[in-house]
């Protein structure tokens, strides 16, 4: 059993992929070449906004965008306290300070209540994180952010097609990054990014940091880096957006499977409170593309043993909240109490769009057997 079933998405766009990868390969323009230009501008379509660069990684789309904010030593950067490292290493590699802010005990993102006593007058920017396949609550977020006059930077590496309030996951902030990582719901075969925004100013800015801050061959206005998407991974991305949007309906079909049947198994909602076992959250203004599945359970470590005994996959995203990295022992944060607690019970089951009817009733039979000892 796969965790992320690669192998039969390739099955249905060999056929495409490969006519794209060949044509790269004949004209051998490997640098931002004409399949680059491609899929950005069908990305900014697909989004719903004016502008989509491509950049090298998820990670450098982060990095690029607080650049083109000219984020640096002395900023502060207020961001979650659950998330993958890269959002708050991109911040402290800028020099600037993250501030972490605990999350919603139900959706898992950036608890806008929490949000507003984080701010001071260092504060330049806010990077909610879009976790597990659905969109933070931007709309708060931009209204607390406007009073503030304090950018947001949405990181959508695990939200890239999901809907917030009917608009897309990217389109919802001053800039919207995603990773293209062989694992997202759009994934290249190699690591990959973007950056959207509607503003001409920021766009143009991104573009030259991703190449070395020229605006032009040999003429740099800017302090830049070599953060460009290949030529490559865009025709792979190109074939594969073909059939996003019938994988994204398969996700959220076999997401809402899934928890139906957890709740034939005798699980009830998914509300903070004890439970042995919560399937996920879904607001219903959020459409999630269900990046990952991801349950809280008792003794986590031990189910995931019994699962694997079994030959169940598992994973977790993730085992430690950021201000309890070693990297940021230094730094003085405040209390983060639903991250550690969900931190030690989050466990995230097989999830792709060809998962089948048969194999999800195997996982969850053998995930409540599991939990059961």
């Amino acid at each position: 059993m796969r965790f992320i079933d690669l192998k039969t998405q390739y099955a249905h766009i060999a056929q495409d992929l490969r006519a794209r990868i060949d044509a790269v390969l004949d004209h051998g323009q490997f640098i931002l070449g004409p399949e680059v230009r491609e899929l950005e501008e069908r990305l900014a379509e697909f989004v719903g906004v004016r502008h989509c660069i491509g950049v090298a990684s998820g990670t450098d789309a982060l990095l690029i965008a607080m650049l083109a904010l000219e984020i640096g030593r002395g900023d502060e950067v207020i961001t979650p306290a659950f998330s993958f490292i890269a959002t708050a290493e991109t911040i402290a590699l800028l020099g600037a300070r993250p501030v972490f802010v605990d999350i919603d005990p139900v959706a898992y993102t950036l608890d806008p209540n929490k949000l507003e006593t984080a701010i001071t007058s260092r504060t330049r920017a806010i990077i909610p994180v879009s976790l597990y396949g659905q969109c933070a609550e931007m709309d708060t977020i931009n209204a607390i952010a406007a009073r503030h006059g304090i950018a947001v930077i949405e990181d959508a590496a695990q939200s890239f097609g999901a809907l917030y309030r009917g608009r897309r996951s990217c389109a919802l902030s001053a800039i919207g990054c995603t990773s293209f990582f062989p694992s997202k719901p759009l994934g290249a075969y190699g690591d990959g990014g973007a950056c959207f925004t509607n503003d001409d100013r920021l766009a143009q800015a991104i573009r030259e940091i991703r190449d070395h801050g020229q605006d032009r061959r040999y003429h740099h206005r800017r302090l830049g880096l070599n953060g460009r998407l290949d030529t490559l991974q865009a025709a792979v991305l190109l074939a594969k957006l073909a059939v996003f949007p019938e994988e994204i309906a398969a996700r959220a079909r076999i997401g809402a499977r899934y928890t139906e049947l957890f709740q034939a198994h005798g699980v009830v909602g998914s509300d903070v409170g004890g439970a042995p076992l919560l399937t996920p959250h879904v607001h219903p203004h959020n459409q999630s593309v269900y990046a990952q599945y991801t349950i809280q359970v008792e003794e986590r470590d031990e189910v995931a043993a019994r699962l694997a005994q079994q030959g169940i996959p598992t994973a977790v995203h993730y085992p430690l909240p950021l201000p309890e990295q070693p990297v940021f022992s230094g730094l003085a944060q405040g209390d983060h109490p639903v991250s550690t607690a969900v931190a030690q019970r989050v466990l995230s089951l097989p999830m792709h769009p060809y998962l089948d009817e048969a194999t999800q009733e195997r996982i969850v039979i053998a995930v409540m057997q599991a939990a059961r000892g």
